[in-house]
This record gives structure tokens, sequence and C-alpha cells, in this order.
């Protein structure tokens, strides 16, 4: 069976917590959202996505996704996947294109939006974000994937224990104090970098 625009699907919250009780939303869903969702999940696996699509159920998240499934035509998902970007490891990384950074450690993991860390603090003409990029373009980053889930390219930047003393020197330019504690404290490895294309 071929792909139709929409599909009927009822979404609830798998919140982990004791006893809950959350309204389920019906709504029109395009498929190409629904399978989007998906892509998170499997990445572009065309057989794992076709099982999905005939089990009619998804957890994403906090969301569960529930939809009547259906035995869909296998070309039909591969010129649907075809529409969604692939890894591309040629890829060079565009740091005005970076959205995102996650500091990784051994027990420990530090989200850097953008947003919040290019505000630059009071009479400062540099932020906590442009030294971070400065940083990226003049390391050997290591491309990992597309991820799906965030429409961004991934890569990976080792952090040596002098850039590292570097970041931690220069986390007073980030306005938020507890992002500044985080980094301050934490023991960070290697950073990811998401650059949307």
């Amino acid at each position: 069976m071929s792909l139709p625009e929409t599909i009927r699907v009822k979404l609830s919250t798998e919140a982990a917590e004791s006893i809950t009780i959350t309204p389920v939303v019906v709504r029109e869903m395009p498929v190409r959202e629904l399978v989007e969702y998906m892509l998170g999940v499997t990445g572009k696996n065309e057989p794992r996505i076709r099982d999905l699509l005939l089990r009619g159920t998804l957890v994403s998240g906090a969301s569960r996704f529930r939809w009547k499934g259906w035995d869909a035509d296998p070309a039909a998902i591969r010129d649907l996947l075809g529409a969604f970007p692939d890894p591309d490891p040629g890829l060079k990384f565009a740091p005005e294109r970076c959205i995102r950074a996650v500091f990784r450690g051994p027990s420990r993991q530090i989200d850097l939006p953008r947003e919040a860390a290019a505000k630059k603090p009071f009479l400062r003409r540099i932020s906590f974000w442009d030294l971070l990029m400065e940083a990226a373009a003049a390391a050997q980053l290591r491309y990992l994937d597309y991820s799906y889930r965030e429409h961004a390219d991934r890569y990976s930047m080792p952090v040596s224990s002098s850039a590292l003393l570097r970041l931690r020197d220069n986390a007073k330019l980030l306005r938020y104090t507890t992002l500044r504690d985080q980094i301050l404290s934490a023991h960070v490895e290697t950073v990811e970098l998401y650059t949307q294309r």
C-alpha cells in the first residue's frame, strides 16, 4: 500500500511519574512528519520504518504515537526517505551554522544552546560561544553523523587539558550561572557540535 498524505495519530505522553492522567490528543499528521520522528530512532533503515508503520506505534522522547498500522509499499518508503538528508562525512564544519554544543565527560553531559552561550556580557566584545567556535575552527574535528532528531550534522571535538583550562577561564562570559558552574566543575573530554545545513 502506498503512503497517504496524512494519517490520524493519537499522541500521549510517556512521562515517568508515579501516577499520571494525561490527555490523548488526536490529530491528522503528515506522514512525512511521522516518518521524521521515526528517523530519530531508526535512522534511514527502510525495513525498520516499514515495520513501525505496520505496528502502528512509536515512542519518541516523552511522546507516544499510535495509529492504525498498514503494510506500506517499500518503494514509497524509499522515495520518502530520499527526501531526507544523508550523512555527509565530507562536509566541513561551519561555525556560523552551529546551533548547539554538548560537553561530554566520563559521568556528565552539559547541553549548551547557541542562544545561551552567544549572549555577550555587558561591555564585552566577545562571548563564550565565540571562543568555543574559535577553538572548534582550530581543532581536528571528526564528523560523526547526521542527527535526524536535531536536524543537524554532528561533529566531535577532542578537548585537551589546555583547551579545557581556557574554556574554564572564560566561563565567566556565560550569563547563566548554572551553565558557568557546570563548565567550571566538569571534566570534559569532548564537545559535540551540531550544525544545521
